[in-house]
């Protein structure tokens, strides 16, 4: 992976033109080249299983070996409100069972498939960026206005762009064997490497909705870190949004411009005006073949978390009794405020 380099006055010529443009008012109700509709701005913000740039050392430090699926092991609807007043998230687990239409190119083979069951995050592995946002329109009934890829190393790279690291936190000991994170309860800051152990760890009895979890609470944290330093410093802020955002263009990527000004205009978004919720999920699914194990959602709730979103309102509240059959609570629907997130 390749990551654009800019020098940096002409980082600092870019970043301040945006500022310029931002106060004054040349885009007041939208971000520059982002649409502004009424209900606000829809982003899918996908996590690439790809190790693509990483050194062996790199790999074999942060338990990151092996080969890479190239499908999206991360997938964020983020919902910004038409005010910028709130920010709402929801993952969508990536075992979610769906079907892709037929007549659709397998970027791998070149072969047209047929309509066929799959788990979401195939689509990335079958059809890159456009199959991917398309199937997650289909399944949430929720048009997506911009795309934001990002794989292991923009990752690991856009944190250690953070000065001091991000928290991350734990009230339980979390020990992952496969991904090598070895954590005692309570907070501490985490460069790249070690952040990119603990949003990938599922080995702490919760499975993937333990690890979406993570992912969510480290969302708001490195928010939060980025609120207090970065965005004071247009020409950080710009080298940061141009490592993760890197080069790869597809259609509706979100552009290094366009993140740089949603920054700023969310610089007031404290955690207590963002939320966070995973698509309640009603059982395991009888394996399929070529499918493997998958999960199906919650239809109903399902259908009313998309609508409100839709609508600019905010998640609905967990209801007063959880359809789930998997054991153990694991996926019920039970949003939680960003506030609750934050690692003291």
């Amino acid at each position: 992976m390749s990551v654009r380099k800019f020098s940096r006055p002409r980082r600092l010529v870019l970043a301040s033109a945006a500022l310029v443009a931002l106060a004054s008012g040349a885009i007041a109700g939208a971000p520059a080249a982002l649409p502004g509709p009424d209900g606000g701005l829809t982003i899918l913000v996908a996590g690439v299983d790809s190790r693509a740039g990483l050194t062996a050392a790199e790999l074999k430090r942060y338990h990151a070996g092996g080969k890479g699926c190239d499908c999206t092991d991360v997938m964020m609807l983020v919902r910004v409100s038409a005010r910028n007043d709130r920010v709402s998230v929801v993952s969508l687990p990536r075992d979610s069972l769906t079907s892709f239409p037929a007549g659709h190119v397998d970027q791998r083979t070149g072969k047209v498939h047929d309509a066929h069951p799959a788990k979401l995050n195939a689509a990335h592995t079958e059809g890159g960026p456009k199959h991917t946002v398309e199937a997650v329109e289909r399944m949430t009934d929720t048009h997506v206005d911009r795309y934001l890829e990002i794989d292991f190393r923009r990752f690991m790279d856009g944190v250690d762009q953070v000065d001091g690291g991000v928290p991350i936190c734990t009230v339980q000991p979390l020990k992952d064997l496969v991904t090598g994170i070895d954590l005692a309860p309570g907070t501490r800051n985490v460069k790249g490497g070690e952040a990119l152990q603990y949003v990938r760890s599922r080995r702490d009895g919760n499975m993937d909705f333990g690890r979406m979890q993570k992912q969510q609470k480290f969302v708001v944290n490195m928010w939060r870190t980025i609120r207090a330093g970065v965005l004071e410093d247009p020409d950080r802020l710009w080298a940061l949004a141009s490592t993760v955002r890197g080069t790869a263009e597809t259609e509706r990527s979100l552009s290094v411009t366009e993140m740089f000004t949603l920054a700023v205009r969310l610089r007031d978004l404290a955690p207590d005006r963002t939320e966070f919720a995973t698509v309640p999920i009603r059982r395991f699914n009888p394996t399929i073949t070529g499918v493997g194990s998958s999960v199906a959602w919650d239809e109903k709730p399902a259908a009313e978390i998309f609508a409100a979103l839709r609508a600019e309102r905010p998640l609905p509240k967990a209801p007063a009794t959880q359809t789930s059959e998997i054991p153990r609570g694991l996926g019920e629907y039970r949003p939680a405020g960003g506030a609750s997130l934050v690692c003291p």
